[in-house]
């Protein structure tokens, strides 16, 4: 059974996202370093650096939210970034934020769903995801998708959470993720099922080799699996 924010609705994962997000858009920003304790903005950067031998050109970063990941690539000097994501309320907050930077002219924000993504094939240098693939009501099928727009030779880069491993930050961060986390988030954004539903949905996403294997079905090859910050999070990488 999929894991929903709204347990109390019958309105399918996307729409369910796609609310949560909308719902929590004025606050996710500041929420985001806060609970992470600014370490997400050390993660971008890790994940970006990655990317850097293959200087691409064209970048569609996919679940781009307020477009954080989409700044963080411009440090690759790309000639566009293309942001989309399924939440207009998290779009309207990027798109403010990429007019106040005066980078509106290379990082376009669109609506669009990451599942069926309004490109055509082989469009793309890279493709790059943060805390997004996670949120997909159907991992193998957005993942294809996402190999589908990458030019052959091209590569994805995915940044996600993942379930630590090892005593005692498996307990800790359990300990943090299911008292601490929800409590924080429910009292700034006001939405409590959000923040309950981070790490429900942490807990059930395919990490590390699992989530290796699904990649590798979905075309990519030549795969690899960093851990970050004790397994709290990981960067993925795969090539077309």
């Amino acid at each position: 059974m999929a894991v929903v924010p709204y347990k109390d609705k019958d309105t399918s994962k996307r729409e369910q996202i796609a609310e949560m997000f909308d719902s929590i858009s004025p606050k996710y920003d500041l929420l985001n370093h806060v609970l992470s304790g600014g370490i997400d903005i050390l993660w971008r950067k890790r994940a970006i650096r990655e990317l850097k031998p293959y200087a691409p050109k064209t970048i569609l970063d996919i679940a781009t939210g307020t477009g954080d990941f989409a700044l963080e690539a411009l440090a690759l000097n790309p000639e566009k970034i293309v942001g989309v994501d399924i939440s207009e309320g998290m779009l309207a907050v990027g798109r403010q934020k990429m007019q106040q930077r005066g980078v509106d002219n290379i990082i376009e924000m669109r609506t669009g769903d990451s599942e069926r993504l309004p490109f055509g094939d082989n469009e793309f240098d890279a493709v790059i995801v943060s805390f997004g693939v996670r949120n997909f009501e159907n991992l193998l099928k957005g993942l294809t998708d996402m190999n589908r727009v990458i030019r052959p030779g091209g590569v994805c880069v995915v940044l996600e959470f993942s379930n630590p491993r090892q005593f005692p930050f498996k307990q800790l961060y359990s300990f943090y993720s299911r008292t601490i986390l929800p409590l924080i988030g429910r009292v700034v954004s006001k939405d409590a099922s959000a923040y309950t539903y981070l790490p429900e949905s942490v807990q059930a996403f395919p990490d590390g080799s699992d989530f290796l294997r699904i990649y590798e079905t979905a075309g990519f090859t030549k795969t690899k699996w960093i851990p970050l910050t004790f397994g709290i999070a990981s960067i993925y990488i795969g090539h077309k």
